[in-house]
């Protein structure tokens, strides 16, 4: 999959192709329709598929501290759309001139003469442009007039109600994984590097691989369950701990897995972390100790999880 990051970056071998437009954030069933949507539609044309997405996502650019919590970072949303098909990004930085520009114009300047778009498909509650004026109908408008046609994804349902990245967000912050998964038609997950931490875990009897997992606020945190996938003896199961640590420093996210019965070096390993189940919502210990006997609960705890999902499985 070839990322284009800004419409300068756009090239005449580019011209041509069947796209999308959203901020794919998390990239969930609904995204997933519109991504089976556009895959078929560009086989039957012969043609390349393009995800228009923007960075920040408009919401942020607009809401800016007081805007909710991703559900993927741009890394992960990246590396979910290639499983979908997808054959190009373009990649447009969302800010004040984007955030100005007339509806007309992104569609002239982007869709027309930066892509020679063919085939568009958008959702059916799709908005764009300075003062949101740009929708489906002035799409299709121009679609007539330049020789592209438009099409809307109609809304995607799961029991009965929308499925939306709102959704998921609440979802997960009540700590129902197993609603997350079923409206992301996977685990929720956190993909990084293991870094070298400050060996706290080590320090307490129980050692864990450190994550990157970015600055922007979690859109979960807690205690959790976990496989892990990355290492030649995968899945490995765990518990892991998202958050900030508010016993010992609370001032970065973080994701500490301590994986069962591992004894490895997974140090500059990329992991994939698959967060299954909720034991517990984050909280501040008075002393290490208090924290060292909470973290000895959770493991048993997860270890008894898996075990009821074994006996399930049998």
């Amino acid at each position: 999959m070839e990322l284009i990051r800004g419409a300068h970056n756009l090239r005449p071998r580019h011209r041509g192709c069947v796209a999308t437009i959203g901020n794919f954030d998390g990239v969930h069933l609904g995204h997933q329709a519109v991504l089976g949507q556009l895959a078929e539609r560009g086989a039957a044309l012969g043609l390349p598929t393009t995800v228009i997405s923007f960075e920040p996502l408009p919401h942020e650019f607009f809401g800016k501290d007081k805007s909710p919590a991703r559900l993927s970072r741009l890394r992960d949303k990246l590396q979910a759309l290639r499983r979908f098909s997808v054959d190009r990004v373009l990649l447009l930085r969302f800010d004040r001139r984007l955030a100005q520009m007339p509806a007309e114009d992104f569609i002239r300047d982007i869709l027309v003469e930066g892509l020679g778009i063919r085939y568009l498909v958008v959702g059916d509650d799709f908005r764009f442009g300075a003062g949101r004026k740009g929708d489906f109908a002035l799409l299709s408008e121009h679609g007539r007039r330049e020789g592209f046609q438009v099409t809307h994804m109609h809304t995607f349902h799961v029991d009965g109600s929308r499925v939306s990245s709102t959704r998921i967000r609440e979802a997960l912050e009540r700590g129902d994984m197993d609603e997350a998964a079923k409206l992301l038609g996977r685990n929720c997950s956190f993909f990084g590097r293991v870094l070298h931490g400050d060996k706290l875990g080590r320090t307490l009897g129980f050692p864990t691989a450190n994550i990157r997992v970015g600055h922007q606020p979690l859109p979960v945190r807690g205690v959790f369950t976990v496989e892990v996938f990355g290492h030649e003896t995968e899945p490995l199961r765990g518990v892991a701990n998202v958050g900030v640590r508010p016993t010992v420093d609370g001032l970065r996210n973080r994701l500490e897995v301590h994986l069962f019965d591992f004894d490895g070096d997974l140090y500059g390993r990329h992991l994939h972390v698959d967060l299954l189940h909720r034991l517990r919502e984050e909280r501040r210990f008075e002393s290490l100790d208090a924290l060292r006997e909470q973290i000895g609960r959770d493991i048993v705890a997860a270890r008894a999880w898996f075990d009821r999902l074994d006996h399930e499985d049998d």
